[in-house]
């Protein structure tokens, strides 16, 4: 699973802060007992020096202590019980309630990590992502070939299995995805596909469009007040498992925006971190409008998708009026 190490303190935290929860609610549960219950606190001394005295007996080679002491807990335990429930109580009334009963709040499993942190991790990752709205509706289980056909379909079924082969080898292969063509024809919707697949599995996800990628680089970059932010910013930019920028050419491209998208592309390259790129524009476009680096870079590290046909957003819209 791929979270920093602040993230795993941030979740190690959250399972220290339920198990005081529950100290803290067995100890108001015994303080009620003890002030309700008549003869409950006699047997708990009870239970503590009979463990004393029989502990003793055992260091002085009595074979049978154990045993007796097995007993006499036994006995204890079912006495406390049957006050507990005289008095209107359940006999677990003193027993620790857990929001997680597998792993008791520790967030472990025979060393292993608990479903229920596996689950906090993936939670985190939605978070950080900025598209947890986004991925309930774009995703694999919503795919539909309905609107497409002929070349245009052709395109999509090759888009689709792109995905799905850069989903599965996501781990052992480092991969790009550029998706370019008309607008409404699934970019967008593909790279939440991914996405969605991606973070489920545990890797961190950040997705951008261009004009706020860019506006929250420019301000940390001329915002010399949050330096350590800034530093955060492009940390998480540089190093998360996939950064999804989509629809690229939709910002105010100037200086500051070739030269950054340079510095990100590159930086990710170097690293072998993983990056979908979204874009209505043509390839010629591209090569136009940005640096000849730019354009050398996404063309020869990363695979072009390109996607065509009708604008799929307005067709939705028509067939909605219709009815």
């Amino acid at each position: 699973m791929s979270l920093t190490n602040a993230q795993y303190d941030m979740i190690l935290h959250q399972y220290e802060r339920k198990q005081l929860k529950s100290r803290r609610d067995v100890e108001r549960r015994r303080a009620y007992v003890y002030d309700h219950v008549p003869g409950y606190r006699e047997l708990e001394d009870q239970t503590a020096s009979v463990s004393v005295a029989q502990g003793r007996k055992m260091l002085a080679g009595d074979q049978e202590a154990m045993e007796d002491l097995r007993d006499l807990l036994a006995e204890l335990s079912g006495r406390k019980a049957q006050l507990l429930e005289d008095a209107g109580l359940s006999p677990d009334y003193l027993e620790p309630v857990y929001e997680c009963p597998d792993c008791r709040d520790t967030g472990y499993v025979d060393g292993q990590k608990c479903h229920c942190f596996k689950q906090a991790m993936i939670t985190l990752l939605y978070e950080q992502s900025n598209i947890r709205e986004m991925l309930r509706t774009e995703n694999f289980d919503a795919l539909s070939y309905e609107f497409y056909d002929g070349e245009d379909l052709a395109r999509f079924k090759n888009a689709v299995n792109t995905c799905r082969n850069f989903i599965k080898n996501f781990n052992s292969d480092y991969h790009n995805l550029f998706f370019y063509g008309t607008v409404g024809t699934g970019k967008s919707f593909l790279s939440g596909c991914v996405a969605k697949e991606l973070i489920e599995s545990g890797h961190s996800v950040i997705y951008f469009n261009a004009p706020g990628l860019f506006d929250l680089l420019s301000r940390s970059a001329f915002d010399h007040r949050n330096r350590e932010e800034a530093r955060d910013t492009y940390a998480d930019l540089y190093q998360c498992d996939l950064l999804i920028v989509d629809d690229l050419g939709t910002e105010l491209t100037n200086q500051f925006v070739t030269s950054q998208l340079f510095a990100l592309l590159n930086e990710r390259h170097m690293g072998h971190k993983a990056t979908i790129i979204s874009t209505n524009l043509s390839l010629e476009e591209l090569r136009d409008r940005y640096s000849e680096r730019i354009f050398s870079r996404i063309t020869g590290n990363y695979e072009l998708c390109k996607l065509s046909g009708q604008d799929i957003r307005i067709y939705r819209k028509r067939m909605m009026n219709r009815k």
